[in-house]
């Protein structure tokens, strides 16, 4: 009787696993990499695009899926990868999409297969993670929805994609040029705001409501390359729209309208819901929030996005919320939303505590093995201008550190620990007595399966009064945020982290003059960035590189190892 049992449950068993792997799918891409001649913001300019266009197509799988990515290199004179943004890699960690960290840049002519499951539904994208591909249009939407017999804890009728970015005329390499020069050119802020690839330069699509006479009229209906993407809908109904940023500079702010945003989803994790006017959404962040289309069908209704953190001098980014079957034509008979003043962070601040997860989701640890504490600094290194942690500005290693550290290879990157924290007598409020920084490319390296705190602690820049806003990212987690804070960051602020209810996420802010408090578990072997996700400032230095188990990642493709001395190693 007891061998019957066990041969029936052996059965269902096999039957679930059948079934696990019937509803699970491969989905495969043939990409190819190039530069376009393009008119994001109506006016022709270069760009970088997958397959004739931009931004780059829309991959769409459930969890449990596999994606493979073949990704040829048709760029004459660089290199490029792709990182998947908010996807963990678990087991996949060169998958990740890192040049010099995960992997070797592509080659010009180069294809590599990226392979790795997408194990979470969410709201994500992907994006060049070499140079500043990013800023030159490298970039698209990745939404994984729930697998089959699942149920989000939330219900819409319908669903809308929102992919935001900024847009220069400058090309990527004349501003990695100034950023790299002394004296220092800055890139300035960027000539357009772009939804889904289009924009509007030197003109409005809501002239008639600016006090300027100067402001030309933008057609509705212009090039189809920057031509508004009109967002239809319903009425009476509930949309889900998902919204990711992917700015190279610029933190964003949206709203809609006579509408209220109920957010519900941040960084591919659930939220406890909650409504607001308008949200502001930092680079590298990512949400879902849904729309009651409840107003006047008559009418149609502007969907707004300007800039927050800097002082903004570009136009907002328009397009408009169409009630069906009125026409598209037909502009709002009210002008768009204002985007909160600029510098007004108590409104920024206001919007992030409102973040919490939803009940049941997982807990933090309620305490942790280890903590550093990363002081954010502008600093002078031979007289260049750059960003540095804890007085180091990375400079990344022509060697990936995670065919470096499997391999077991010296000389490739700096082996000594990285600073943990920063001289506790540093005047966080005023420029540094002292400018001066170091380079360097060491690695903090946690114990397989630990809890870590990282404290992020913001700063005055070279100039006085002057404090920028900075989202961090990490790669191959997701991060409980357990508080934000004023001033610098002290022992007795332990007390006041959120163990109750903090969000999960993978990209969080520290405002100006403050501090961020976050907790992981590193419990995915590899080798991971952790980053500001301001394009120019990790290009400038901002950022460390964390490693946790690299001994127990597995065999990694030789095509990730084809450079620097590793390989010499895939040669032998």
């Amino acid at each position: 009787m007891g061998s019957l049992k066990l041969a029936l449950l052996c059965g269902v068993l096999l039957c679930l696993l059948v079934q696990v792997s019937l509803a699970a799918k491969v989905r495969h891409h043939k990409w190819a990499v190039e530069y376009l001649f393009w008119s994001p913001d109506c006016v022709e300019h270069v760009v970088m695009g997958i397959n004739g266009q931009f931004p780059g197509p829309t991959i769409r799988a459930t969890a449990g899926d596999t994606i493979v990515v073949e990704l040829t290199n048709k760029l004459n004179t660089e290199g490029v990868v792709i990182h998947w943004h908010g996807i963990r890699q678990l087991g996949t960690p060169w998958a990740d999409g890192t040049a010099s960290i995960s992997q070797c840049a592509i080659n010009p002519g180069d294809t590599f297969i990226y392979r790795f499951k997408v194990d979470r539904p969410g709201t994500y994208f992907y994006h060049g993670h070499y140079g500043m591909q990013r800023s030159a249009g490298l970039y698209g939407s990745l939404i994984v929805d729930l697998a089959e017999g699942k149920k989000e804890p939330f219900h819409y009728d319908g669903e809308l994609n929102l992919l935001l970015s900024d847009w220069w005329h400058q090309s990527v390499h004349e501003q990695e040029v100034g950023l790299s020069s002394n004296p220092f050119r800055w890139i300035n802020e960027s000539q357009s705001l772009l939804i889904n690839g289009r924009g509007q330069y030197n003109c409005s699509l809501a002239a008639k409501y600016s006090n300027s006479s100067s402001v030309p009229e933008c057609k509705l209906r212009g090039s189809e390359q920057c031509a508004p993407q009109i967002l239809h809908v319903e009425r009476n109904k509930t949309y889900r729209l998902r919204i990711a940023s992917t700015t190279a500079l610029a933190s964003l702010n949206l709203a809609i309208g006579g509408h209220k945003l109920v957010v519900v989803e941040a960084d591919g994790n659930y939220v406890q819901p909650f409504a607001v006017d308008d949200m502001d959404i930092y680079s590298g962040e990512s949400y879902s929030v849904l729309l009651r289309t409840d107003q006047d069908p008559t009418k149609n209704y502007w969907l707004s996005v300007g800039v927050r953190g800097r002082e903004p001098k570009t136009p907002q980014g328009l397009t408009i919320l169409n009630y069906k079957p009125t026409s598209a034509s037909h502009l709002p008979p009210i002008p768009p939303p204002v985007t909160p003043r600029w510098n007004d962070t108590d409104h920024s601040k206001a919007f992030t505590n409102k973040t919490r997860a939803l009940m049941g989701s997982p807990k933090p640890p309620t305490t942790s093995h280890r903590r550093i504490v990363l002081l954010n600094t502008q600093n002078k290194f031979d007289g260049f201008t750059k960003w540095a942690i804890n007085n180091v500005s990375l400079v990344l290693p022509s060697t990936p550190y995670l065919g470096s550290m499997k391999l077991g290879l010296k000389g490739t990157y700096n082996h000594a620990s990285p600073p943990e924290k920063y001289d506790e007598s540093y005047d966080v409020m005023n420029p540094p007595v002292n400018p001066n920084a170091n380079q360097g490319n060491g690695v903090y390296v946690f114990d397989l399966n630990s809890t870590v705190d990282v404290i992020l602690q913001n700063a005055n820049t070279l100039t006085t009064g002057v404090s920028e806003i900075h989202p961090w990212h990490l790669h191959g987690h997701d991060f409980w945020v357990l508080g934000y804070g004023d001033g610098k960051f002290k022992e007795a602020d332990v007390k006041k982290f959120n163990l109750k209810n903090p969000p999960l996420k993978n990209t969080a802010v520290i405002f100006p003059y403050g501090w961020t408090a976050l907790r992981f578990v590193a419990d995915n072997p590899g080798v991971w960035a952790f980053h500001c996700h301001i394009e120019p400032h990790l290009h400038m230095g901002m950022g460390v590189v964390f490693a946790e188990g690299v001994k127990k990642v597995g065999r990694i493709p030789s095509s990730a190892l084809a450079c620097g001395l590793t390989a010499r190693m895939v040669a032998n």
